[in-house]
């Protein structure tokens, strides 16, 4: 048991949520960072469905690697993850079509969305399903906390909303001059979130000021 959860296991699984985040610090999935933010319910599925598909495509590539065959290696993860796609998508829409519906294509693009891809090539095929496992929710997480950063923010000060609970639009809230800001649910200002993301960690984190000069 201490070794499932050793110190370089935690480290596996914790580094994605900080220091080494996909989104903000390896800059992939940026694409659906911007798409999928203009509202937090979204963005939350988005962002467990891709660590559902991490997580156990990690861990079937894992027990298959010293079977695939070099040269075909990226069709397999490639088949491994749409079927896991698959999956998550028909349970979306049995169980949450209208979030399906809001997530339009991005849920079939997880596929070759570049944070999970890159994860099959450089851990999975490396390392055993635990430590490949805890390397998929922990990517995974790390890439749902920026939506759910962005989404957060984009949704309250866009739309007063969260969850569709109203939190801004009350007439006290109004008379004081408050308005909705209708950029904030166009996809350059989920850039600039994610931008101001990466600056505070930067400045919070030297080591990473040093690694990119």
């Amino acid at each position: 048991m201490g070794q499932l959860f050793s110190k370089k296991n935690k480290e596996v699984f914790s580094a994605p949520l900080g220091i080494d985040n996909p989104v903000t610090v390896q800059v992939l999935g940026i694409c659906s960072a911007l798409a999928v933010t203009a509202k937090l319910e979204p963005a939350i599925v988005m962002g467990l469905s891709v660590t559902v598909i991490t997580a156990f495509a990690n861990v079937v590539i894992s027990l298959l690697r010293k079977t695939i065959p070099n040269r075909i290696r990226i069709i397999v993860q490639l088949v491994v993850v749409a079927a896991l796609v698959t999956i998550v998508s028909e349970i979306l829409k049995a169980f949450a079509y209208d979030v399906s519906v809001q997530l339009s294509v991005y849920v079939g693009l997880i596929i070759t969305n570049c944070i999970l891809m890159g994860r099959l090539e450089a851990f999975a095929m490396q390392n055993g399903p635990w430590e490949s496992f805890l390397d998929g929710v922990g990517n995974g997480l790390g890439y749902a906390k920026i939506l759910v950063i962005v989404a957060f923010f984009r949704e309250l000060l866009g739309s007063g909303t969260l969850l569709g609970f109203n939190i801004l639009n009350y007439e006290p809230i109004q008379n004081i001059g408050y308005v909705n800001n209708g950029l904030m649910l166009m996809p350059p200002m989920a850039l600039i979130i994610v931008a101001c993301i990466i600056w505070y960690q930067r400045a919070r984190h030297k080591e990473l000021q040093e690694e990119s000069n």
